[in-house]
């Protein structure tokens, strides 16, 4: 302690006292649910890492107990120079400790599972603002509205609960629901979906379903209940420990049945050192260390690479996994719409039209005019000045520059300012089958120019995409976006399987029907609308770009939001399994290899039994070996 020779100051005999007082606690109250967890593995014969546990903290305890005390009892070739016999009070202690790091790592991570379920609350507002058969209005607890009430939604507010349109027309982000960036138009006769944000217009809305009954609610419980049936995986440690323990006992048992019957005077005594020692020999202080070692150092290199792990288990079925599931915006996609395409017709000049639909969609709140707006200043064209803005719900934006009149938007738009788009109907159709919104622009009522806004798929997808194909992984893509656009992002992309117009409980029902036959599946999203899915998967996979839901309904996050992260991540989970099985076998190899030499095997060639500080120094070797192993993975290479 501190360089300090505290043990030859106490005196050796009173060390081992002290040893032993400090110990006890420690046994005896504070292992006292793993001795639980032990004993009911064998009364239930399910052997596993806590029967080994139990056996050999117990038996490291029990044995160094009788050796201070009564060390008479042992024969004297086995005492150490003062006369007293060595213990490992240290031992039993150091193993308890290690398993509950490990039960406290597990707990946090446990505990962090609960935030998905809160962050998904946290969407639907906390009031209501109910219209009263006079026409009065107040605002309501969120609790006490019920199905048939007619409520407000104002510009900028959290739409309260499912419900239909009675007035008013507006468009509505429902990103929560589709992932999809792009707002709906609503309008008198549409449905409206609690948790989705109203931009820009006034509703009034009639109550359709409330409480559990809502869409967001229906989200909130496939999450809960996906977390709660996902079965625990049964640990390499315990399989290895299935057969190692029965083994050793029965070892055990024959050693001190031989040493009775076959043994020299005192046959008692040597058939309980021998079985003792084997006993202890086979005390697993590595197996606290071999798998949370390798897990630690694999987090932190997954880390420097982007690839946060929520825990071991996701890390671990990682490996398996055969199937991937994505989700197309802000995942495949840049989740950010930008100006792509700008096309006129001869008689305007390029320029003079950006310039004039700049200072036309400055107006508008719609995301695609940000876009547009962008996308221009971009081009360094400045804003021609625009009076008279209108927007025109559903169809597009007009104004006025000067004495020119300006229209902007889809066909509908166009027909209504009674303007023939048909020469740029064909290019139009071009531009949305490569999965972009493309909208025509009219001055003084004719047909000026085209164009398009689309969301850009991510510069390295198509590479990560290959390098999934390349292990051997099917890829799905599974996106709320109509199909003709999602068909020609999977077109670019060599995606597999493309899953178009799909909803939260879709999604998750897809995950389930692969998991039906036999695929084992990660999923990776970055919305509110993939967190059923991705808890539901073996493996979720977030965005880390994403919404908060969908990083906490998560197994493994990508911080830099792009799928190379699944490479990554797939290269790290393989080389860390190899890594646990490595030190696994490093963990037993040693102590099984002692465990004969233990049982007595060389005494008819050396007259000795094996001493007890072997056994010490083949459980530390183990776990310098196992360390040592570990650490490795820091150098691992994932972009290999």
């Amino acid at each position: 302690m501190l360089g300090l020779p505290i043990r030859e100051w106490l005196g050796e005999r009173l060390a081992l006292y002290l040893e032993f007082a400090l110990a006890t606690p420690v046994v005896i109250w504070a292992a006292r649910p793993f001795f639980h967890r032990g004993w009911t593995s064998i009364k239930t014969w399910n052997l596993n890492m806590w029967t080994l546990i139990m056996i050999g903290v117990g038996t490291a305890y029990l044995y160094s107990t009788i050796a201070t005390f009564l060390p008479w009892l042992f024969p004297a070739g086995l005492h150490m120079a003062g006369g007293h016999m060595p213990v490992y009070f240290e031992a039993a202690v150091v193993i308890i400790a290690l398993v509950f790091v490990g039960q406290v790592l597990e707990l946090r991570a446990r505990e962090r599972t609960g935030d998905a379920i809160r962050a998904l609350l946290d969407l639907a507002p906390k009031t209501a603002r109910r219209i009263t058969p006079d026409g009065d209005e107040y605002d309501a607890p969120l609790e006490n509205i019920v199905e048939g009430d007619r409520l407000r939604v104002r510009p900028g507010e959290a739409v309260p609960v499912d419900a239909n349109v009675l007035s008013g027309s507006t468009s509505v982000d429902e990103s929560m629901l589709t992932g999809e960036p792009l707002p709906v138009e609503k309008r008198e006769g549409d449905t409206v979906t609690g948790g989705t944000l109203n931009k820009n217009g006034s509703l009034v809305i009639e109550a359709v379903k409330v409480g559990d009954e809502t869409m967001l609610a229906r989200i909130v419980a496939m999450v809960s209940s996906a977390q709660r049936s996902r079965a625990p995986i049964q640990g390499l440690a315990d399989r290895v420990s299935s057969y190692f323990v029965p083994t050793v006992v029965i070892v055990a048992l024959l050693a001190f049945l031989i040493w009775i019957v076959f043994g020299p005077d005192p046959a008692f005594v040597f058939a309980i050192v021998s079985a003792v020692s084997v006993l202890i020999i086979a005390c697993p202080c590595a197996l606290g260390l071999a798998t949370p070692m390798s897990i630690m150092t694999a987090t932190g290199r997954g880390a420097q690479a982007g690839v946060l792990v929520k825990d071991a288990e996701a890390l671990e079925r990682m490996a398996k996994v055969d199937t991937i599931v994505v989700d197309k915006t802000g995942t495949l996609t840049e989740g950010k719409p930008r100006l792509t395409d700008v096309i006129t017709v001869e008689a305007f000049d390029e320029r003079e039209l950006l310039g004039l639909l700049r200072g036309l969609e400055a107006g508008s709140e719609h995301p695609l005019a940000e876009a547009i707006v962008d996308g221009i200043a971009e081009r360094g064209i400045e804003a021609n000045p625009v009076t008279d803005f209108s927007a025109v719900t559903g169809k597009g934006v007009q104004g006025k520059s000067g004495k020119r009149t300006i229209a902007f938007g889809n066909a509908a738009m166009m027909d209504l300012s009674s303007v023939d788009h048909q020469a740029l109907d064909d290019t139009a159709d071009e531009l949305r089958s490569e999965g972009k919104t493309a909208m025509f622009a009219a001055i003084d009522g004719q047909l000026a120019g085209l164009i398009a806004v689309s969301d850009p798929i991510k510069a390295n997808t198509k590479a990560a995409i290959d390098a999934l194909h390349e292990a051997g992984l099917t890829i799905i893509m599974a996106t709320g976006d109509n199909e003709r656009t999602a068909r020609a992002v999977a077109d670019k992309l060599g995606i597999d399987q493309v899953r178009a117009g799909v909803l939260p409980e879709d999604k998750k029902a897809l995950v389930d029907e692969l998991h039906r036959n036999g695929r084992k599946v990660a999923m990776a999203g970055d919305g509110v609308n993939d967190a059923p899915a991705l808890a539901s998967a073996e493996v979720g996979i977030a965005m880390g770009t994403g919404a908060d839901v969908a990083v906490e309904s998560a197994g493994i996050t990508l911080l830099k939001g792009d799928l190379g992260g699944i490479v990554r991540a797939r290269k790290l989970s393989q080389a860390t399994l190899r890594n646990i099985k490595q030190n696994l076998f490093f963990a037993f190899a040693y102590n099984a290899a002692g465990v004969p030499v233990a049982a007595g095997i060389l005494y008819p060639v050396t007259g000795t039994l094996l001493s007890p500080m072997i056994a010490a120094a083949a459980m530390s070797l183990s776990s310098v070996s196992v360390i040592s192993n570990a650490l490795r993975l820091r150098r691992v290479d994932l972009d290999a």
